[in-house]
């Protein structure tokens, strides 16, 4: 989402003055890192101009500021995500392929969450702890409603839709009405039960 100059800012910093809102030096993520993880979500999507700078700071170990002319050694690991098939995106070249050998190195493949349903109480558990302090509870029947679920947005929307739950529960327990409520099509499986 970011344009080309705040994304050269953010992962490679910038030198005061070098654009308008530039009122100091800033490191960027890359420099930051330094020895620890550099983690770029949904690279698949990152425009061909940035994968060439990305590539030569993977290659090179070495940043140079927006505004600077000095370079700066970096060190740090990468991870990167995507729900882009990246070897297709080469294809079409919208990814390049020189990029893609440098970051694929050891892949992780995570299954959708519809594939791996039985994740889903310990995640709600998770969510409710971590943005509710445990002060929210959830019956058993709504985690069946969850589990029931296609999840098409993934972990992100059962957290989303977790914490919509718990913010229009009654009496800081989330029932199965509630899950309805969140996720209307889920209506038509309590309808079919109960006649």
């Amino acid at each position: 989402a970011f344009n080309d100059n705040l994304l050269d800012s953010e992962l490679f910093g910038h030198v005061k003055g070098a654009f308008t809102s530039a009122d100091r030096d800033r490191v960027g993520a890359f420099e930051a890192a330094q020895g620890g993880f550099v983690f770029l979500d949904e690279i698949g999507d990152m425009p061909l101009n940035q994968q060439a700078k990305l590539l030569r700071v993977l290659q090179e170990r070495k940043v140079q500021r927006v505004g600077s002319t000095e370079e700066r050694s970096v060190s740090f690991k990468s991870i990167c995500a995507t729900n882009v098939n990246l070897n297709n995106a080469v294809s079409e070249r919208k990814f390049r392929e020189d990029l893609l050998y440098r970051i694929a190195k050891f892949k992780i493949h995570i299954p959708s969450l519809r594939h791996r349903i039985e994740d889903i109480p310990e995640l709600v558990v998770h969510f409710l702890a971590t943005k509710f302090q445990n002060n929210v509870t959830i019956t058993p029947q709504a985690i069946g409603l969850l589990q029931s679920y296609y999840w098409p947005g993934n972990v992100r929307q059962l957290e989303a839709t977790v914490e919509t739950m718990a913010y229009r529960c009654e009496n800081r327990t989330i029932r199965d009405k509630d899950v309805c409520k969140a996720i209307p099509e889920l209506s038509n499986l309590i309808t079919s039960k109960q006649t």
